[in-house]
């Protein structure tokens, strides 16, 4: 008999007959009511229930387990700690093309490329205008062997390059060598940086370490130095990213220090180049993999170290579906592995900082930039007494200016895309509402549209207003789209970007832009939070923050700490290398209370004050907490829902439940939302609750009719 798991919100394994022996680890075909579904055997025994018949499995599609049992009891903890479905936490730790019913065989192999005979002596003028031929073909000349990462890396469409010029017979299919760390020698260190990596050195099994260095200060050459240890010794490495953005630059930084590319995981990539990186990391092949959130699953045969670079960001954690934080599940899987996790931020999370503050993670301090290098200084603009035009005050306008001038970069950060958040007649005051949110329509005046940011409803931009007829319509407010209109008017010789996902929607259109900023092509970088995170721009010595207030006085628990953390991350973009740098705060309200540690860049004033606020109010990191969602198509669905469910198990002492309240957004994309905040000050006695309570809340007939979810550990109360 076999425990298996299969990929369906069903929170239990189910067992099936097998007509010989399966190992834990491998898929296999089994019947599932009237269908055929793929599963993963979890556990195998010789018993066999005498009360029923066992349906048998029909095929086991894998000749070796893809998962150790080791592994798989670190994913059942994981679907134990987030209550969520174990066969939906299963899958999620498989790649897309291992997650049907065929074994793609040695398509998943890895391969590199080399030239053959005809290659060795093949002109590439003969290709013409083929410009991604050329490229590929050199990159195959310069390193005897292109490794599948080093591919990838060169961007979307290279795979298909590959394989005509393999069908051409210029390029073979090699095996994959070894990597070598025999790359490009790194810096010279600093104390600071020198005490941290003999820390990590020194590590004995398991230990988590908090990296916090200012931004610039050198976290990725610590990252880097350790790495190169790690595979020197035959072991693993897998670091996080929070953003795909940041991986080409990681990944270039790393193949030249390395002599090859690590493996790239994130969802950019095809399924078949993520299975392919995902067989080598099983494998062994690649010892280092470079990933965004989901990457935290992927297996390693001899796991070393795990890095976590910008371990605050909020796009750590899943919003939907199966609700973990990767940083989180990161630090658990180093202990289980028992190897050093190394978590890296220049403004860490309050629960990581209280973590080493209290001695559970080891602090390792990077406070400054280096080689005579200063952090930029910081200046408020009062928009109240200097009003801005299309979002620019004059001071800024001048600040502008005068870095053009000096043939240096500016970036200007709004984190609201789109024209304008408002259209509104100025005549009866209507404004453009969503019909299926509570929320209202965006201007996006490129395309002449107006669209709704929460559920996707797109109309056209009215030349008159649909309640009044009258034709005075106004654009309220600013989104990039007016800020790079305003520039252009302000500056018509600058060369300006704009980076946002209206913007950036080709797969390899903002690796461009970075080129092209680091080769000083653009003059001005305009963008959303994917310019705020981990780039390194030598000449960009002016950033600014349009509109700071858009956090400023939020209802959620967090709404301080993420506006704090963004606007350092944008100051951290300024005055990198050897220019002095400068960052511009316009707000409406200068005497705010979090403007006076921002100003001094002072990380630690505002956690302190942080910390205190949180522990007054009894949010973690001093509480444990649970938000249960419920969605339903009537207005008051939702919340008859949660009150039912939470009348079917009392309430042991140490945990409370807040009020049933609608969402902060009550109605989207049709759905009315209602939520309710369960929190204990001991984490067990959370979750102890919750795991007797929930298969009593499966049980009930309402709850196949409700959309709803309980998320462990929210990041936010707003959904």
């Amino acid at each position: 008999m076999v425990h298996v798991a299969v990929p369906l919100p069903l929170a239990r394994l189910f067992a099936y007959q097998a007509s010989e022996p399966l190992p834990p680890g491998v898929r296999v075909r089994v019947p599932f009511g009237a269908r055929v579904l793929t599963g993963l055997v979890m556990s195998a025994d010789g018993a066999e229930p005498s009360d029923r018949a066992l349906r048998a499995v029909i095929e086991c599609l894998d000749s070796a387990p893809l998962f150790t049992e080791e592994y798989l009891r670190f994913l059942m903890f994981v679907a134990d700690y987030y209550h969520h479905p174990v066969g939906e936490v299963v899958f999620a730790a498989l790649p897309p093309a291992l997650k049907g019913n065929r074994d793609p065989g040695d398509r998943l192999r890895p391969a590199g490329l080399a030239l053959t005979a005809a290659g060795q002596s093949f002109d590439p003028v003969h290709f013409g205008r083929a410009e991604r031929k050329r490229r590929l073909f050199a990159a195959v000349r310069e390193h005897e062997i292109l490794t599948p990462a080093t591919l990838g890396a060169l961007g979307a469409g290279f795979a298909r390059v590959a394989k005509d010029l393999v069908d051409a017979g210029l390029l073979a299919r090699v095996p994959v060598p070894a990597l070598s760390c025999a790359g490009t020698p790194g810096p010279a260190l600093r104390d600071d940086q020198r005490s941290a990596i003999e820390s990590i050195r020194a590590a004995q099994g398991f230990a988590p370490f908090l990296l916090f260095g200012v931004t610039g200060s050198g976290k990725t050459e610590v990252y880097l130095r350790v790495i190169e240890e790690v595979v020197r010794g035959g072991r693993q490495a897998l670091v996080l990213v929070p953003e795909i953005g940041l991986t080409p630059q990681l990944v270039a930084r790393f193949a030249e220090r390395l002599g090859s590319a690590p493996g790239v995981l994130h969802s950019g990539c095809t399924p078949t180049e993520r299975a392919r990186v995902w067989r080598a990391a099983q494998t062994g092949h690649a010892p280092v993999v470079v990933g965004t959130r989901s990457a935290v699953f992927v297996p390693l045969k001899a796991p070393g170290i795990i890095v976590v670079d910008e371990e605050h960001d909020p796009s750590f954690k899943q919003q939907d579906g199966f609700r973990y934080h990767a940083r989180d599940v990161a630090v658990l899987r180093g202990q289980r592995a028992g190897v050093p996790v190394l978590l890296g931020s220049a403004t860490p999370s309050l629960e990581s900082y209280r973590h080493a503050r209290a001695g559970r993670y080891t602090l390792l301090r990077l406070p400054d930039r280096g080689a005579g290098r200063v952090q930029p200084a910081v200046r408020l603009i009062d928009l109240g007494a200097e009003p801005a035009a299309d979002g620019l005050s004059p001071s800024l306008v001048r600040a502008v200016g005068d870095t053009l001038r000096r043939h240096e970069q500016a970036l200007l950060f709004l984190n609201r895309r789109g024209f304008s958040p408002v259209l509104l007649c100025r005549d009866c005051r209507w404004h453009a509402p969503c019909d299926h949110c509570d929320a209202r329509l965006t201007v996006h005046a490129a395309r002449q549209q107006l669209r709704c940011h929460h559920c996707g409803h797109e109309g056209p931009l009215p030349a008159t207003c649909p309640q009044c007829g009258g034709s005075h319509l106004m654009r309220v407010g600013e989104g990039t789209e007016r800020i790079e209109e305003a520039l252009r008017r302000t500056f018509p010789s600058a060369r300006i970007a704009r980076v946002d996902r209206d913007s950036m929607t080709a797969r390899d259109t903002f690796t461009e832009v970075v080129r092209r900023v680091q080769a000083g092509e653009v003059d001005i970088l305009v963008g959303t939070q994917m310019l705020a995170k981990g780039h390194d721009f030598p000449r960009l010595t002016l950033a600014a923050v349009v509109n700071a207030d858009q956090g400023l006085y939020g209802s959620d628990f967090r709404a301080d700490e993420q506006l704090f953390a963004q606007i350092m991350q944008v100051a951290g973009r300024s005055g990198r290398a050897d220019l002095p740098g400068e960052v511009w705060i316009q707000t409406h309200h200068p005497s705010h209370p979090l403007w006076q540690p921002l100003t001094q860049l002072d990380y630690e004033g505002f956690a302190e004050f942080a910390l205190r606020d949180r522990e007054l109010t009894g949010f973690p990191p001093y509480a444990f907490c649970a938000l249960l969602r419920a969605e339903a198509r009537d207005a008051q669905g939702a919340q008859t829902f949660l009150r039912r469910i939470l009348s079917l198990r009392p309430l042991p002492p140490g945990l409370t439940a807040g009020a049933v309240l609608p969402a902060n957004m009550a109605r989207r994309a049709g759905f009315y939302r209602a939520q309710c905040l369960l929190s204990a000050e001991r984490r067990a006695v959370l979750h102890a609750w919750l795991r007797d309570w929930l298969p009593q809340v499966h049980g009930l007939p309402q709850a196949r009719r409700v959309r709803w979810s309980v998320d462990v550990d929210p990041y936010s109360l707003f959904f």
